[in-house]
């Protein structure tokens, strides 16, 4: 009785293994090719599509071809760890990482970089935060903690990926990172810009150290940069607060813990 599923198991394997790479797994027996065809074709256009959706500068600057082989690759050579639709581009970032050298040989030097970058803008669209955070949205930034926002994250690049595209395709990184604040609205809307240094640290503190009151953590700042001005400081990143503030990246203060 066992061998009728076990008929059926071993096809089912060489099904897919054929539906992944046609060209090296050969289809079972009793299939019409015609039939298969239309497989082959609508599961690869299926994986295609919603990758050429969640990067398109890649699918732009590499060209259809060499896009559609890479995809390819993908589709025949990784193996997903979800079967979630959604995640699909979060696997094709894996890929991208652990593609050999001898098949990253012809590859832009950016492009897990750039991949990341479109990647993650999908990643906040879809991200389930904690919205329970209680802030005082007109707290004193620097008497108080200031609470970042969970829909702001700091990001940083070797490579200028939010200018990277067909007609800027640079061979070699700049000498200083590219600093980005990824943000989501309250209608939903993702949006990116650039950071200064000092701006970047900032909320990247913020994240790490929220127990820290806006002074404790902007005297940081001075220590860490090296600078005896701590006046100066203290008023420039009071400003860059109360910008962050206007903005939604910065909630307001924490709200003490009346348990605590």
């Amino acid at each position: 009785m066992a061998e009728a599923p076990d008929r059926l198991r071993a096809q089912q394997f060489a099904l897919t293994r054929h539906l992944r790479d046609p060209q090296a797994s050969p289809a079972p027996e009793g299939f019409e090719d015609r039939r298969l065809a239309i497989y082959r074709e609508l599961l690869f256009n299926n994986i295609e599509g919603l990758l050429s959706g969640n990067f398109p500068v890649i699918g732009k600057l590499l060209g259809e071809d060499a896009w559609k082989a890479l995809v390819r690759d993908f589709y025949r050579d990784y193996r997903c760890h979800t079967p979630l639709f959604p995640e699909i581009a979060r696997e094709f970032l894996r890929y991208l990482e652990v593609r050999s050298e001898s098949e990253q040989a012809g590859d832009p030097p950016f492009l897990q970089e750039l991949a990341h970058y479109e990647w993650v803008e999908l990643a906040l669209q879809i991200a389930e935060v904690d919205d329970g955070i209680a802030a005082d949205p007109d707290g004193d930034l620097l008497a108080g903690a200031p609470a970042l926002s969970p829909l702001a994250w700091p990001l940083a690049y070797a490579w200028p990926v939010h200018r990277i595209g067909p007609d800027f395709q640079p061979d070699q990184p700049p000498a200083a990172p590219t600093l980005l604040l990824l943000r989501r609205d309250d209608d939903g809307t993702v949006r990116f810009s650039e950071l200064s240094p000092l701006a970047f640290r900032l909320v990247q503190r913020l994240g790490e150290t929220p127990e820290l009151s806006g002074r404790e953590q902007l005297q940081a700042l001075t220590a860490e940069a090296g600078s005896n001005d701590i006046t100066a400081f203290v008023e420039q990143g009071t400003a860059l607060l109360e910008q962050m503030r206007g903005t939604g990246v910065v909630l307001g203060v924490h709200r003490a813990n009346p348990s605590a």
